[in-house]
């Protein structure tokens, strides 16, 4: 009887491959063949999944959008306002080693749709989600007194998108200089900054 391949299992696999070689070699070090070394398949394995490169990034991208949804859903779950935006923005930063893995699976992303439209388009949707989800737990944190500055709740959502983003950059090149507790201090200064007015 032939073997019965759980293709969402073996797709996951082949992304967690491609974090592991994209962060030894780069993206452009990271082949094919040597993905599917790395996760235990014959080169040809690949081809039914992802015909280029390209491809598994795509997918790979999606992949760690929708693990970080999860996590966000219940880092989250019960919280409101400021410790709804500090729990959000916690599960988008590099503070461990999977979320610095996704980091360098998100930033060859980010250069390929420079000329893609379609992984442009993918980028900004899922951007907007995030935007959108900070937007409403900062307004309630507004409507609860807990923000005391003339900053628009706009404005303060594109502080924190910028802050969140530029550090999967800043420790992806910089690891010994982007510490995670530099970066929870960043994060926890500037909602200070909010919840005070000073």
């Amino acid at each position: 009887m032939p073997k019965v391949v759980d293709h969402d299992q073996r797709r996951v696999e082949l992304v967690n491959a491609t974090w592991r070689v994209i962060a030894r070699h780069g993206i452009e070090g990271a082949t094919l063949r040597e993905i599917a070394t790395e996760a235990g398949f014959a080169n040809g394995a690949l081809k039914p999944y992802f015909g280029t490169k390209d491809d598994l990034l795509t997918f790979a991208f999606g992949h760690v959008f929708r693990q970080t949804n999860l996590r966000i859903a219940r880092t989250t779950a019960g919280l409101t306002g400021l410790a709804a935006v500090r729990a959000y923005c916690h599960e988008i930063l590099p503070l461990d080693e999977t979320r610095v893995s996704e980091a360098r699976i998100v930033i060859p992303f980010w250069q390929k749709a420079l000329n893609s439209a379609a992984k442009a388009q993918l980028h900004n949707e899922s951007m907007l989600q995030w935007r959108l989800a900070l937007l409403g737990h900062v307004a309630e944190a507004r409507a609860a007194g807990e923000v005391h500055t003339s900053i628009t709740d706009t404005d303060i959502v594109g502080h924190l998108m910028d802050v969140v983003l530029g550090a999967q950059i800043t420790t992806s090149l910089s690891p010994d200089e982007h510490s995670p507790e530099l970066l929870v201090l960043q994060l926890d200064g500037y909602l200070h900054l909010l919840a005070t007015g000073s």
